[in-house]
Formats: C-alpha cells, structure tokens, sequence
C-alpha cells in the first residue's frame, strides 16, 4: 500500500463538531477499504483566494493515509459524491531521497 495525502475543504456553514464527524467518516471509509489513516491535520477555517459555490472560506484538513492502489478510484467517488466538501486534492506521497 502506498501513501497518500488528502487535503479537503469543507463548507464553511457547517459546526466544528459536523466538519469533525465527516473526517471520522472519511477516515472509517478508508478503513473500509482496507487503508489506514496515519495522522490529521485540522487547520481550521480559512479564507479562500477564490469563491468556490459562493463561499469565500471553509474548514481545511489535511490528512496521511495508506490505501490499496485497487480502492482509489472508488474512495475519489465517495468523496465526490459529499455534499458538504467544497474540494479534494489527493495525491501521492513521494519517498526523501537519501543523500
């Protein structure tokens, strides 16, 4: 299993106790799917550069995560399909080279 990084953000309308239950939730998809969450990292709400559905802020996290290369796909779409998240960027975390 290789790692990932996933950063959301979620709307800004929402309590801290709702954007903490959809992480909880993120995080037990990626357990269904046979991964496992490393760390998360809550940054709290921020201001965008740009509006995004007409907010100009939201709730950022940052989360590591480990998931098989064959639940990728599936794990883009549930988080496509949320409602309540604004944007995801997902990507791989690439390894320090040794010097």
């Amino acid at each position: 299993m290789k790692k990932y990084e996933l950063m959301c953000i979620f709307k800004p309308n929402l309590d801290t106790e709702e954007v903490d239950k959809l992480i909880e939730k993120i995080g037990s998809t990626v357990t269904e799917f046979g991964g496992k969450v490393e760390s998360v990292d809550k940054a709290g709400r921020k201001k965008l550069a740009y509006d995004i559905q007409n907010f100009r802020d939201g709730y950022f996290s940052t989360s590591i995560l480990s998931l098989p290369a064959d639940k990728i796909a599936e794990f883009k779409r549930q988080l496509r399909l949320n409602d309540n998240i604004l944007r995801t960027m997902f990507m791989e975390v690439s390894q320090k080279a040794s010097v």
